[in-house]
């Protein structure tokens, strides 16, 4: 059964996040599709302290969160990354999450689908949207889109629940992303997986 790992950048639980990211959960849950919601947000998650641990030993030096949530992201078909504004930004957090869990975790990426999630009380959600889908497109992970930037607006949770267009644009995303999750299960299957170059490595040491 195809898996989605859905992560919750918020410290509220319950909250405007929690509520767009539970509407998502509703069609794969109607699709048979297995889903696990994290709670990143209310935890403390420092920063990545470039100590290169990680590429000697496979797991971040950092025995957190990030290190538990690795082989999860491992065996998932898709990632959901759920965020409130916070200065046309990301949830600090959730930023440092995403930091460490990708550049930490060394396992093939290709083809997992990506999508985030944005939730803000009036302005910054697509600064915050264009953040968060950096980390897909650089890992070669196909990034789900909808009918609408995947975002809704309120300062509550109860505010959330009567943007009926930002629900049904997650609504849209989450079939979306079954629809790519199956197709590219079958062109796997059918075609194998496209080839990868990664020997060219540019820093231009000597300035030219």
């Amino acid at each position: 059964m195809a898996k989605v790992l859905l992560l919750n950048g918020s410290p509220r639980a319950g909250g405007c996040t929690a509520t767009a990211l539970d509407e998502m959960v509703k069609v794969f849950n109607e699709e048979g599709i297995e889903t696990e919601v994290i709670q990143v947000g209310s935890n403390a998650v420092r920063g990545c302290a470039a100590c290169g641990y990680c590429m000697k030993h496979g797991k971040c030096v950092f025995n957190d969160l990030v290190n538990e949530v690795a082989p999860k992201f491992m065996e998932a078909d898709g990632l959901v990354v759920g965020s409130p504004v916070y200065f046309a930004s990301p949830n600090g957090t959730i930023l440092s999450f995403m930091d460490r869990l990708f550049y930490s975790t060394h396992f093939d990426k290709h083809m997992k689908v990506g999508a985030a999630v944005v939730s803000a009380r009036r302005g910054g959600n697509t600064a915050t949207f264009d953040a968060l889908n950096k980390y897909f497109s650089i890992s070669a992970m196909p990034i789900a889109t909808s009918t609408y930037w995947n975002q809704v607006h309120g300062f509550s949770a109860e505010d959330v629940l009567k943007d009926k267009e930002g629900l049904q644009t997650l609504r849209n995303l989450a079939r979306n992303m079954v629809f790519m999750i199956r197709a590219i299960a079958d062109a796997k299957e059918k075609y194998g997986m496209p080839a990868v170059e990664d020997d060219s490595f540019t820093s231009f040491p000597d300035g030219k």
